[in-house]
């Protein structure tokens, strides 16, 4: 029998989950991946369990029992084979959207869910945009209006990945009363106070507190963002320290105020009282 803790870091983008990752990487009973493709390769099998003909043609209760082990012994035999650490903390926004499928074959499912301001996201996609002007956006189609002023670029974002649906997930997390099963770390709350938020991510993984150094953190997960769209920026800094609220200098007075408005289910959840 497998005796991995697997973890799922299932957080919004720009939010602090390599940050996060990274934190707990110093602990040395963790392995912390960078940005996962396992969940993909569930996906795929669970296409294939529900489209074959070899499957439907068989009894279907004994082949659901059979997937649900298939995947529990992939998760498991994946982190198996690359790492002899207890607990593996598997870094991928969409983990929590799949709950009712995955408590099946890893019951008590733990998510880590970094969040952040909404309108610090967007700035923060709108000041990679910026950074990255000599690489092609693939949503930057010439002669369309879809990313020529930042209003534009920020409703682009609202409403397609990587943000707009890592949103959406947990937005039905909210109206689902899923939230509940979800450890929420605010990226406010990691980068200003962390060693009171990490003691909190402990507790819900019921695992011994490690004590970890917020001024020296290494960048164990290594990536290549030239993999990932212009947007796909994983490098940490190496001190955890509050980051500049520069929202309104970036996207302007009008578009924040906008975002704040649309979203209030968003911001009455996870940051109540804030303007």
């Amino acid at each position: 029998m497998f005796d991995k803790k697997i973890v799922f870091n299932s957080s919004l983008p720009r939010s602090g989950s390599t940050l996060m990752q990274n934190i707990l990487a110093q602990n040395p009973r963790f392995y912390c991946t960078p940005t996962s493709g396992v969940l993909d390769l569930l996906l795929a099998s669970r296409k294939y369990y529900t489209e074959l003909a070899e499957f439907k043609a068989q009894d279907p209760a004994l082949m659901q029992k059979g997937f649900i082990q298939y995947c529990r012994y992939a998760i498991n035999g994946f982190f198996e084979g690359i790492t002899d650490k207890p607990v593996c903390v598997d870094k991928c926004r969409a983990w929590f959207h799949y709950h009712d499928w995955i408590k099946q074959f890893a019951p008590n499912p733990k998510y880590i869910v970094c969040i952040r301001d909404l309108r610090a996201v967007l700035s923060s996609m709108e000041k990679l945009f910026h950074k990255n002007r000599d690489r092609s956006d693939p949503d930057e189609v010439t002669g369309a209006l879809t990313m020529i002023t930042v209003n534009n670029r920020v409703m682009h974002w609202l409403n397609a990945p990587p943000v707009g649906i890592a949103v959406a997930r947990l937005i039905e997390a909210v109206q689902t009363n899923l939230l509940k099963q979800l450890h929420i770390v605010r990226f406010e709350d990691l980068t200003s106070n962390p060693g009171k938020v990490m003691k909190q991510v402990y507790d819900y993984l019921d695992e011994p507190y490690f004590e970890h150094d917020f001024n020296n953190i290494a960048q164990l997960t290594q990536e290549n963002d030239q993999y990932h769209t212009i947007y796909g920026d994983h490098h940490i800094r190496r001190k955890v320290e509050p980051v500049a609220v520069d929202f309104v200098n970036v996207l302007g007075k009008s578009i924040c105020d906008t975002v704040r408005a649309n979203y209030a289910l968003f911001y009455n959840a996870f940051y109540p009282g804030m303007v």
